[in-house]
């Protein structure tokens, strides 16, 4: 796995770099955002990465600049790391593309294990043979009477003022189009699929991150909260104490 190291600091860096190499990585270290971006231009020149690790307190360029530009750049997987551990920063790093948030200090088999995560679930899945069931949701549990939205024409779910499109991963609240990462859209269709019906924290993290490690369960919480500021509709997702989380389809 290449994997683009973005630090400042050369010492952290090198050991950093060390540990990596140790468990089969080919790490490429920048010192600042331009050397960063630079290297994932696609020029041809070398292999691409497999995921960028993104320190935020970069002498040239401000972080979460960075992960904005790298995320038109590249669909490459970025996993901010940083000592900003307020949900405020967390939040506003996933909104620019970041598909995981560690804070300093953090145990290494925790940075590895979220590597690894996030190479799983941003790997092409492979395609369905004909005539399987429609994704990973088709089969649900029983949840209550709840039925699935409303189909308003070819991969377009409506859900009152709410429509998801999900051929063209476009959302739009009363006409408007709402911007989502991709992971966000990834929830949000997911829950979707069957308004009213709760989905348990683990089963949405296994089908939309395809993981089942425990530590995604952070992640999860703040992309909810950054779903229910960017849509603006407030009583959409629901939390279920201890269980997870249902879409109650809106009337307005």
């Amino acid at each position: 796995m290449r994997l683009l190291l973005v630090e400042d600091d050369d010492r952290v860096a090198a050991a950093l770099s060390a540990v990596l190499a140790r468990h089969g990585f080919d790490v490429v270290h920048a010192r600042g955002g331009e050397e960063a971006l630079r290297r994932l231009l696609p020029d041809g020149a070398a292999a691409p990465f497999d995921v960028v690790l993104l320190d935020l307190g970069l002498p040239d360029i401000d972080g979460f600049e960075v992960c904005g530009r790298i995320r038109r750049l590249t669909s490459t997987p970025v996993i901010m790391v940083t000592a900003r551990a307020d949900v405020r920063s967390r939040v506003h790093g996933l909104n620019l593309g970041a598909d995981d948030y560690v804070v300093k200090p953090y145990d290494t088999a925790e940075l590895l294990a979220r590597i690894h995560a996030v190479s799983r679930r941003t790997a092409p899945a492979p395609a369905a043979p004909a005539g399987a069931p429609a994704g990973p949701g088709a089969d649900r549990p029983a949840g209550g009477e709840a039925g699935s939205a409303r189909a308003a024409g070819t991969g377009e779910l409506s859900l009152g003022p709410l429509t998801i499109e999900t051929d063209t991963r476009r959302v739009t609240v009363r006409g408007e189009a709402v911007p989502l990462t991709r992971k966000e859209f990834d929830l949000l269709a997911l829950l979707a699929q069957r308004p009213g019906v709760v989905f348990r924290r683990e089963q949405i993290i296994s089908e939309v991150w395809r993981t089942n490690w425990e530590g995604t369960g952070r992640t999860l919480e703040v992309h909810i909260a950054s779903l229910r500021s960017k849509l603006a509709l407030p009583a959409l997702i629901e939390t279920v104490r201890g269980v997870g989380y249902r879409l109650v389809a809106p009337t307005g």
